[in-house]
């Protein structure tokens, strides 16, 4: 297929003002657009094709709460490893949407598929764990095309959250995700408005 200046020009804007959101609207996010994600992730590169992601939609609340708990005790180990006034401005920080967002999406990455065969992470067993990264991107875009937010939890132990949910042994914790209708459409990260760090450009080095 090839493809149009138009529909290239399309993608650049999707890639250039996605955002890690962590300001929600409560509303819920209807089956039909969540389904549509869910297919579009399915589209998702993987080494071998071993597609290695597992996605739990958290609905209980129960469980919410609890990745909340450990969410502030994380945040509170982090904050403490600043002096001031950097710890002051760190705790300023609005670090997730967890009670806002409509749907919270547990994603882990099986580390010993049967799918694949092995086929190419024999040398590179990382690959696995990077499809996964893959598979979120490919969300996050899909869900910055519905005009949705989203945004990663990263302040978890891993170990808890796979204790939380009771995974199998070969599941690893990869990403805490927050979903749903941005509370504003203003797309200044929220690093860059509060002065935390500017982007750098990358440089393609030459050998």
């Amino acid at each position: 297929m090839q493809f149009t200046p138009d529909q290239s020009a399309v993608l650049t804007e999707i890639l250039r003002w996605r955002r890690d959101v962590r300001h929600f609207r409560t509303d819920p996010v209807p089956e039909p657009v969540l389904d549509r994600l869910r297919q579009t992730m399915a589209s998702a590169p993987s080494v071998g094709n071993a597609r290695p992601w597992r996605v739990i939609r958290v609905r209980d609340q129960g469980l919410r709460a609890a990745v909340r708990a450990e969410f502030c005790r994380c945040n509170a180990l982090a904050a403490a490893t600043y002096d001031e006034p950097a710890r002051a401005d760190y705790l300023k920080l609005k670090l997730a949407g967890l009670d806002e967002a409509p749907e919270h999406l547990a994603v882990f990455t099986h580390v010993d598929p049967a799918e694949g065969r092995s086929l190419g992470r024999q040398t590179m067993p990382a690959t696995l764990r990077q499809s996964t990264a893959m598979a979120i991107h490919t969300l996050w875009l899909a869900a910055r095309a519905e005009n949705l937010g989203m945004g990663m939890v990263s302040i978890l132990d891993p170990a808890q959250v796979e204790t939380l949910f009771s995974v199998p042994a070969t599941w690893e914790f990869s990403a805490y995700l927050c979903l749903g209708w941005p509370a504003s459409h203003d797309d200044l990260p929220l690093l860059h408005r509060v002065g935390w760090q500017e982007n750098q450009p990358t440089d393609w080095d030459v050998r």
